[in-house]
């Protein structure tokens, strides 16, 4: 079950979206491990305190690609095809702001799929 998320970016709303299909997406579009890029980030990002963070340009490439691919999930034909040509789209927002939004939309979409295995373990046993 994919979860959805409409985040302000600049003035302008952007939704988000998070499903089982998203690692699978980011691998074949980056080549990477969207559970480790995130968690990278997390570490990077600290406590969300600029000032403290060990952000370096790899890690907001990282975080761009995530949240590319994610607002291409919601929107796979308003989104364009490149991470440039949908970055283009938008005024410079802040890592800050948005990451975290995104790793909560995240760690609901990891809930739901958690939540629906033991509902189906449940109804299996019966």
């Amino acid at each position: 079950m994919a979860v959805t998320k409409k985040i302000e970016i600049d003035g302008q709303e952007v939704e988000f979206r998070a499903s089982a299909a998203v690692p699978r997406m980011y691998r074949l579009k980056f080549g990477r491990d969207i559970y480790k890029d995130l968690r990278q980030l997390e570490k990077s990002v600290g406590d969300n305190d600029e000032d403290e963070s060990s952000l370096d340009l790899f890690s907001l490439e990282l975080f761009e690609n995530i949240a590319y691919i994610m607002a291409k999930h919601a929107d796979p034909k308003g989104v364009p095809s490149e991470p440039d040509e949908w970055l283009e789209q938008l005024n410079t927002f802040s890592i800050y702001q948005i990451l975290p939004e995104l790793i909560d939309l995240w760690g609901l979409n990891v809930q739901t799929q958690v939540d629906a295995k033991k509902n189906l373990a449940k109804v299996s046993v019966k």
